[in-house]
């Protein structure tokens, strides 16, 4: 996920995606840099719009929802399971982010 990171992040600040810049930017972040990885990344990029990419990944667009309004005093359920299954849902987020990010670069 770095080796990605790093390329989105050159990609915003408008440095051009290159062995030598990834690299830059993996070390600076204290990652042991995988040559041969840099490498696929950088040739798998060659062709690839990251602008239109983000656009059309609704996933990683998509808003937060806002949480639900409180049920009346009567009809709340345990402390234990909201957390529960606000864990649930917050993985679930993470989990569909991933997958936007995995169709980006796949």
């Amino acid at each position: 996920m770095e080796y990605i990171y790093a390329a989105m992040l050159l990609h915003k600040a408008g440095k051009e995606i290159n062995e030598k810049n990834l690299t830059q930017v993996l070390t600076a972040a204290g990652v042991n840099v995988d040559t041969v990885r840099v490498k696929a990344l950088v040739a798998s990029l060659e062709e690839v719009d990251i602008e239109e990419a983000i656009k059309t990944a609704p996933t990683m667009m998509a808003p937060v929802a806002a949480p639900p309004t409180q049920a009346p005093a009567a009809e709340e359920k345990p402390k234990e399971e909201e957390k529960e299954k606000k864990e649930e849902e917050e993985k679930a987020k993470e989990e569909a982010a991933l997958e936007g990010l995995g169709a980006l670069f796949g």
